[in-house]
């Protein structure tokens, strides 16, 4: 959300942004991307007396840190090295991410340059394109570029990625998103009329049969570090629609690639099946699935999958039809034992 469009530029920014550059800043936009109380960020792109644009960001969260924008400032590099364009993080004049005050609360900041693409979202709004911005046209794109990545297998963070499993993101967090999804989904089911509640029981078990197999197996697979957030606000192309690169590495981090591939394919059971096989035949092109991945690929899915947010979702939508609320338990069950044939797209 923009707070101001071209507004001036105030003395508490003026201070922030000599730390980083030079010029004479004119004008800002302050674009508020915070996520409640205790997660303030904003982002502010200065245009300068000379005609250039740079971009300021101060966060006061729990995951925005200057180690850890270390990191993401790394992983720019590599996703650079393979062609990909970025924005570049940069340092202030003394190579560090200082801590700040701005608009009262106390943030660390750093910079960033401005894109020289616009992402999807916003190409898609100013041309008045029809299409989904669901990413759909570029889904060849971006599995090639995240596979490249995960081949290298980067091990130069512990740090994870937002889509971590089996542990937190960051210290507010009380459980990874997918045992969070899950304990919402059962804290939801557990208000249905009792005649469900036998089968609500039996979903709860085997989910939980399930990640406790998936655990097992978790540990040894291969990681390496990515950007983790592939949506269209992310995804950059040029004038031409051709896809160019991302931005917005603040979820970046270490992660399991199966984990990572299949938790950025959303969308109703079959259809997501069908994008889950499809990302990984083209993965397949350009990375060498283990063993341990393809025997761990089914127990992953139905951990992850059936009691997902969207699952949530269809539940509270049932309201109280009792044929519809049927439905939605009777698939999660199905696919929560479903054989499914994730292996013949692995390579």
């Amino acid at each position: 959300m923009n707070e101001n469009c071209g507004a001036a530029v105030d003395e508490e920014l003026k201070t922030i942004f000599r730390r980083f550059f030079d010029g004479l800043p004119v004008r800002a936009d302050v674009i508020d991307t915070s996520w409640g109380d205790e997660d303030y960020r904003k982002t502010v792109i200065v245009e300068t007396a000379e005609g250039e644009k740079r971009v300021l960001k101060m966060a006061a969260n729990d995951f925005t840190f200057p180690e850890r924008i270390r990191v993401w400032q790394r992983t720019v590099e590599e996703y650079r090295r393979f062609g990909y364009y970025c924005p570049r993080i940069y340092n202030d004049r003394n190579g560090a991410f200082p801590a700040v005050e701005y608009q009262g609360h106390p943030c660390v900041a750093y910079a960033e340059e401005f894109s020289r693409y616009r992402s999807l979202e916003d190409r898609t709004v100013s041309v008045g394109e029809t299409q989904e911005t669901d990413c759909s046209l570029y889904r060849k794109d971006i599995w090639r570029m995240t596979a490249r990545i995960a081949a290298k297998k980067f091990g130069y963070t512990d740090y994870p990625s937002a889509w971590c499993l089996f542990e937190t993101f960051c210290p507010s967090d009380q459980t990874d998103e997918v045992l969070g999804n899950a304990l919402e989904w059962k804290k939801c089911a557990d208000t249905l009329p009792e005649i469900f509640s036998g089968q609500v029981r039996r979903i709860w078990q085997i989910w939980n049969d399930n990640r406790d197999t998936l655990k097992e197996r978790y540990a040894k697979l291969p990681t390496s570090v990515f950007q983790a957030d592939l949506n269209a606000s992310n995804l950059l192309v040029d004038e031409e629609g051709s896809f160019r690169g991302v931005c917005d590495f603040n979820l970046c981090g270490k992660d399991v690639f199966l984990n990572y591939l299949m938790r950025e394919n959303f969308d109703g059971f079959e259809k997501e099946i069908q994008l889950i096989r499809e990302a990984l035949q083209i993965a397949s092109e350009e990375y060498s699935f283990t063993e341990e991945e393809k025997a761990a690929a089914l127990p992953l899915y139905r951990c992850l999958k059936p009691l997902w947010w969207t699952r949530v979702y269809d539940l509270k939508e049932a309201g109280e039809d009792r044929e519809k609320i049927q439905s939605c338990l009777d698939q999660v069950e199905h696919y929560l034992t479903a054989d499914i044939d994730f292996v013949s797209c692995m390579g």
